[in-house]
């Protein structure tokens, strides 16, 4: 690529006073430059957006898809490179695709892909080593071969088991192999990055999906809200909330026994699953600076190809407020409103 492609490029011990994540919020230069707002929509520009925008944090692990006026979720990244895996030469090299893996906060559009690929899938806590287990089953503990796998987090990191982490490079690499794929003849329409994920929705049905980051929660509130929250496990489960009517059909704690070493990891989110597959995941973070982070991750599936194309905002609204409703973070917290949307 020539330089001028590049964008804060330029090695720096403070990320040049900005922040490290790649997402719409921080990176909103390069949003705008790509025709899109700080919710993932279209937005109007001065000159047409480039086909492609990539963007990665400060050590190159976690990235953020962009196509002209497109936004990219990390879910949907995800679930995209898997049901694309046989075009990407490192799975073609290996005789194809075998494992995929995806945290439980991330939404469950890679595990539609796994199901129609007769791939095994994992769903575990976030945290890359419990990828790296299922990377290493055969090597370190002595069981089945899993690789090779494609795993991913809703916090913008992909990769597979060329290496022990995330690597946002190889996936902006696997996103522009998958685009090079559409657009072999060059006589023909330039195929987007929208279409190609319109196409997916179209196939596999949509997972609409968001997180609220509630930043610099003083933690004696944060864990309250998480309390709170477990307090009312046994008298959710049958409760209806809404105009639509979401019901509730279970609520928990996530706890994950490691198929790979045995391990046990107990309190790694709170979730609320609606009889419909809805779900709402509540969990604390101390990663994002000063403070506790209370992050909620809210999903809703369509499978209706005919009403894929919603604005996430608006196909979310009813069960965010129903979140909030549950949760209390507003009056609990004293935030008005998180801190940041992806």
């Amino acid at each position: 690529m020539p330089t001028s492609s590049l964008m804060r490029a330029e090695s720096l011990p403070d990320f040049g006073g900005g922040h490290a994540d790649p997402n719409l919020t921080y990176a909103y230069k390069l949003c705008d430059i790509m025709g899109v707002d700080k919710e993932g929509n279209a937005k109007s520009t001065n000159t047409v957006p480039p086909c492609f925008g990539a963007a990665a944090d400060g050590d190159a692990d976690r990235n953020m898809i962009l196509g002209r006026n497109f936004f990219v979720t990390p879910s949907d990244s995800l679930a995209i490179i898997t049901a694309h895996a046989d075009v990407i030469p490192f799975f073609q090299q290996q005789g194809g695709l075998k494992s995929v893996a995806r945290s439980m906060p991330t939404s469950g559009a890679v595990d539609l892909v796994a199901k129609a690929l007769n791939l095994n899938l994992f769903e575990t806590p976030t945290g890359w080593k419990f990828f790296g287990n299922v990377m290493d089953s055969k090597d370190l503990f002595g069981g089945d071969d899993f690789n090779p796998m494609i795993c991913g987090e809703e916090s913008f990191g992909t990769g597979s088991n060329h290496v022990r982490e995330k690597d946002g490079l190889w996936a902006v690499l696997a996103w522009l192999q998958i685009l090079a794929s559409y657009n072999t003849d060059a006589s023909r329409p330039f195929v987007h990055v929208q279409e190609i994920v319109q196409a997916h929705w179209e196939q596999y049905g949509r997972n609409y999906y968001c997180r609220y980051d509630y930043e610099g929660v003083d933690k004696p509130k944060a864990e309250g809200v998480m309390a709170f929250l477990e307090g009312q496990f046994a008298s959710l489960p049958g409760q209806s909330f809404g105009s639509t009517t979401y019901t509730v059909a279970t609520a928990d704690q996530f706890t994950y026994v490691d198929p790979i070493d045995g391990s046990i990891s107990r309190k790694q989110g709170v979730r609320i699953i609606f009889t419909d597959g809805s779900r709402v995941v509540f969990r604390l973070s101390g990663t994002a600076g000063s403070g506790a982070t209370i992050r909620m991750y809210l999903e809703a599936y369509e499978a209706d190809a005919t009403k894929t194309r919603q604005v996430v905002a608006e196909a979310l609204k009813e069960l965010v407020r129903i979140a909030l409703e549950i949760s209390q973070i507003p009056v609990k917290t004293g935030m008005k409103g998180p801190t940041v949307i992806t």
